[in-house]
C-alpha cells in the first residue's frame, strides 16, 4: 500500500517583523531567519489582549525583539512559552524577559550533554544556556485573561519539547513537532524516533482544530495531514527494511538512495533522522548492528 503524500502547506502572505492578527486570539510576527531547516523564519505568537504570552520569542536578533515589542504596545508580556531550547526557538526569551519583567516557561534539558553531535549541527544550533523560571516537563497549564495555553510534553524532536495547547480556539502551537511545509529532523541522541512516534500519535488523539507550528503557515486540515504525516514515517522506516533486503548497508550508503527527491543540503540531516529510525528499528528487533546503533555501523536485517 502506498501510503498518502503528505498535503504541506507552505503558501501563506508574511512581512519579517510585521503583526499579523492570525485568529481572534493568535498574533504573529516573524524574524528573519529563514533557512533550510526554519523555512522562511521563526514565527513568534502572541496570545490574548492586554495581557499575553509570547510563544518561541526565536533567535537572538535585536529586530525581532522591536518587532515583539511594537506588536505589543500598551500590553503586558506576562508569559514567555518556549517549545524547546534550539537556537531559533529560544533565545530571544532572555531579552524579552529583562525587558518586560515576564516569566519564561518550558522544559530544560535533563542532560546538556545529550545533543547532536553529529558533523553537521542541526538547524541554528543549541541554546545550552536555557534555563526556564518554571518547568513544564511534566505539563502544566499558564493562563491569562481569555486564554488558556496547556503544556503537553512531546519529547521526540528533542527530549525536552513541548506543544501548547490553546483551549479556547482548540489549536495546538506545535514548535518543530509538526510543521506544515516539511518533515521534522529527529537528530539522536537528543531525539528519539521511538518517542516521536509516540508524541505524533499523542497530537493526533488531541483532535485539534488547528496546528500552528513555529515555521510556515497553519495546518487546518489537521486529521488527514496527521494521517500522512505518520504514514510517511511508517514508509521511511519500510523503505529502510527493504533496502536492507539486498545486503547490509551503512546509513551513508541509503541516505542518497532513499532521500533522492530531497534537497542534498539537507542530505545530512536526513541522515540524522535515518539513524533516529535505525535506533528505532533495532529497539524492535528488525534489524541488527554491532555495538550500540552509530551513524557509522553497518545494518543489516534480523
Amino acid at each position: 500500500m502506498i501510503p498518502p503524500k503528505i498535503p504541506y502547506v507552505r503558501d501563506f502572505d508574511f512581512a519579517y517583523g510585521r503583526v499579523d492578527q492570525v485568529s481572534p486570539l493568535v498574533r504573529r510576527v516573524i524574524a528573519n531567519n529563514p533557512s533550510p531547516f526554519t523555512y522562511v523564519g521563526t514565527g513568534t505568537y502572541i496570545i490574548g489582549r492586554g495581557e499575553v504570552a509570547v510563544i518561541d520569542p526565536g533567535p537572538d536578533l535585536p529586530e525581532h525583539l522591536d518587532a515583539i515589542l511594537a506588536a505589543t504596545a500598551g500590553e503586558r508580556i506576562v508569559a514567555i512559552p518556549i517549545t524547546h531550547h534550539h537556537s531559533d526557538h529560544s533565545p530571544l526569551a532572555v531579552a524579552l524577559k529583562a525587558r518586560t519583567g515576564a516569566t519564561v516557561y518550558g522544559c530544560a534539558l535533563a542532560d546538556p550533554a545529550q545533543v547532536d553531535t553529529g558533523e553537521v549541527r542541526m538547524e541554528a544550533g543549541h541554546d545550552a544556556d536555557f534555563a526556564p523560571d518554571v518547568s513544564l516537563c511534566e505539563g502544566g497549564r499558564i493562563s491569562g485573561p481569555g486564554w488558556t495555553l496547556e503544556a503537553i510534553p512531546t519529547p521526540g524532536h528533542t527530549s525536552n519539547h513541548l506543544c501548547y495547547a490553546l483551549a479556547e480556539e482548540n489549536a495546538l502551537f506545535t514548535g518543530d513537532h509538526v510543521m506544515g511545509w516539511s518533515t521534522t529532523v529527529i537528530a539522536p541522541p537528543d531525539g528519539d524516533m521511538t518517542d516521536y512516534m509516540a508524541s505524533l500519535e499523542q497530537v493526533r488523539a488531541g483532535g485539534f482544530s488547528t496546528l500552528w507550528p513555529t515555521h510556515g503557515p497553519p495546518v487546518r486540515e489537521v486529521a488527514p495531514f496527521l494521517d500522512a504525516y505518520i504514514a510517511h514515517r511508517r514508509e521511511r522506516a519500510d523503505q529502510i527494511l527493504r533496502a536492507l533486503e539486498a545486503g547490509p548497508a551503512r546509513i551513508a550508503d541509503l541516505v542518497p538512495r532513499l532521500y533522492a527527491d530531497v534537497d542534498p543540503r539537507l542530505h545530512p540531516a536526513a541522515a540524522r533522522s535515518m539513524l533516529a529510525a535505525m535506533i528505532d528499528l533495532v529497539r524492535r528487533g528488525q534489524v541488527r548492528t554491532e555495538g550500540a546503533p552509530g551513524a557509522l555501523n553497518e545494518y543489516r536485517l534480523v
